[in-house]
């Protein structure tokens, strides 16, 4: 699939290092060692987490929760007649009450560890238990070159008011990567499928490891790229957007150079730019 997407010369010849420059420069603050004093997490004997300092003190007297001086080991509890998802519940739970999350979200996603689903727990109880999370975006791009961008909206819990991907979200429990993209995209967007048709497969940027004042993001970026038909028109339909806007190559880069956009969109961003300098020299 090409994109008509076209650029000044002087613009053009100089993209390519650049965004590769800026791309290197965002994996410095994105990529980190686990936060000072957390230890190993594993989830029925597999290696699943990094969780705090704090977490762990909230945990330390549940039922399933087995505290060791080089780890924390979480486990169905065939003593007390409990499976595994009832002890995450309460792992969920008693880090709410010990102060641990930075909101209640009343969503579920999937826990893994070492490649397996093992099981569920509250979407905020995942930072300060260190675990993986799969986040999908879109890039969606107009038929004549430019990106569609959302402002989040000054109630979000994370980077209020900054701008993001017009579509970015986690995967829940027991939903597919493609499933998690569509659902995000009419939430976020009020896209249907059928806007979507032109769209590449979702690809994997890189694994995400940062240090957040509530503890460690372990987060799989995810994007796809779509050309939008030019009768879609984006609307948002949960309230976690403010504004839509429609900017071409020269003005997202302005934007990134300013640090308007949050991490994870700017590492999409810079992505969905650096994959289309091939092509734009080919159709130049």
């Amino acid at each position: 699939m090409h994109y008509n997407i076209r650029m000044s010369e002087a613009f053009h010849s100089t993209t390519v290092a650049v965004f590769e420059t800026r791309y290197r420069q965002l994996l410095k603050r994105i990529q980190h060692l686990p936060p000072q004093g957390s230890r190993p997490l594993t989830v029925a004997g597999r290696v699943a987490g990094w969780i705090t300092a704090r977490a762990t003190s909230c945990l330390a007297e549940l039922r399933g929760v087995r505290v060791e001086p080089e780890a924390v080991h979480v486990s169905a509890s065939r003593r007390h007649q409990l499976p595994l998802n009832a002890v995450l519940e309460s792992m969920a739970f008693a880090l709410r009450d010990g102060g641990c999350l930075r909101s209640w979200r009343g969503e579920l996603l999937d826990v893994y560890g070492e490649g397996r689903c093992l099981g569920v727990i509250e979407r905020s109880a995942m930072r300060p238990l260190g675990m993986l999370t799969k986040a999908v975006h879109l890039n969606a791009w107009s038929s004549d070159g430019r990106l569609w961008i959302a402002r989040r909206a000054n109630t979000k819990t994370t980077d209020p008011g900054m701008w993001d991907t017009l579509v970015g979200g986690l995967a829940g429990a027991g939903e597919d990567l493609d499933s998690a993209l569509v659902r995000e995209s009419h939430e976020e967007a009020g896209l249907e499928p059928a806007h979507l048709q032109a769209r590449q497969p979702l690809r994997i940027i890189l694994r995400m490891h940062r240090r957040l004042p509530e503890g460690y993001q372990v987060e799989d970026a995810l994007v796809s790229d779509c050309v939008l038909p030019d009768t879609a028109q984006p609307r948002n339909l949960d309230g976690e957007v403010s504004e839509f806007r429609l900017v071409d190559m020269k003005t997202a880069w302005s934007m990134v150079q300013e640090g308007l956009f949050t991490r994870e969109a700017e590492l999409v961003i810079l992505d969905g730019l650096m994959h289309r300098q091939p092509e734009d020299k080919a159709a130049a």
